[in-house]
């Protein structure tokens, strides 16, 4: 017997309701070519087009209005179903790490619906870089944390991703390749590394003009024409643009992992990992 996939409706109706797939991977923290698969794949299940192209835009056609209004009730039911059985289970508070720009792509949906779904339970949310998250002296302080690791190094966590490193800036501003200036966090940022890394390994002159922590003051500074970044692709703010540059060295891969702490509310970590996987994966 065929079965729709929830996560499928879920992406199609936040399409119709905020009125476009930008808007709709922003709140779901999910990429346009990701959000676009997924329509795909409703729409090849159904063997319907779900949206006509009007101009620039996709709006809902008859088929896609009709399939709207019933998937809004299947996903009710859903939701109450799980608010029902698990509201009086799930409680405590929650220590979640999580790098700035992940926390900038994932939190505003995940914080908003994991909070109406589980009132009960406390997020307590740490953002900062990867190697202080898993740092022996701090990770015990969190419960589950998502973080950044060199395809080289040992994993302890589950891998969610092998992500690209790409380099990111504004296309308003003029770059200068053969003098880059660079916009990065400070020293043990993974993306730093690898930046610095692979410039040594060319001739053309580079510097660092702007050091911060916080993604919005990356962004603020990039705005300003401070300079370029480098980023994981999926955590891509959508203020800045990705920088398509042949005389830019490549950055590699990155990997995307979770770790789920031994804590003394394993049913809520374990909810909220799924949360995060299905945002990012």
């Amino acid at each position: 017997m065929k079965q729709l996939s929830l996560d499928n409706l879920r992406t199609f109706v936040t399409i119709i309701e905020l009125g476009g797939y930008n808007k709709a991977g922003e709140l779901l923290g999910r990429s346009q070519p990701a959000i676009s698969l997924q329509i795909k794949k409703l729409e090849g299940q159904l063997g319907k087009k779900l949206f006509d192209k009007v101009g620039q835009r996709y709006q809902a056609n008859a088929d896609g209005q009709w399939l709207f209004e019933e998937a809004k009730q299947m996903l009710a039911i859903n939701d109450d179903i799980f608010r029902h059985l698990e509201q009086d289970t799930l409680r405590g508070r929650l220590r979640l790490g999580i790098p700035s720009e992940f926390a900038s792509r994932l939190l505003p949906s995940i914080i908003g619906e994991f909070s109406v779904r589980y009132p009960d339970v406390s997020l307590d949310v740490t953002s900062a870089l990867s190697r202080q998250l898993l740092n022996n002296n701090k990770r015990n302080d969190f419960d589950l944390i998502l973080a950044l690791v060199n395809p080289d190094e040992p994993m302890e966590g589950e891998l969610l991703i092998e992500d690209e490193l790409v380099w990111v800036g504004d296309n308003k501003q003029v770059m200068n390749t053969n003098n880059l200036s660079l916009v990065l966090a400070p020293d043990g940022c993974v993306y730093r590394s690898r930046v610095i890394q692979q410039l040594k390994q060319q001739t053309k002159a580079w510097k660092i003009s702007y050091t911060n922590a916080d993604l919005y003051g990356l962004i603020a500074a990039i705005k300003q024409g401070l300079g370029v970044t480098a980023l994981a692709k999926s955590s891509v703010p959508p203020e800045l643009d990705i920088i398509k540059n042949k005389r830019l060295p490549p950055l590699g891969k990155i990997k995307i992992c979770l770790f789920n702490q031994d804590t003394q509310h394993p049913q809520v970590s374990l909810t909220l990992a799924d949360y995060i996987r299905s945002r990012i994966t």
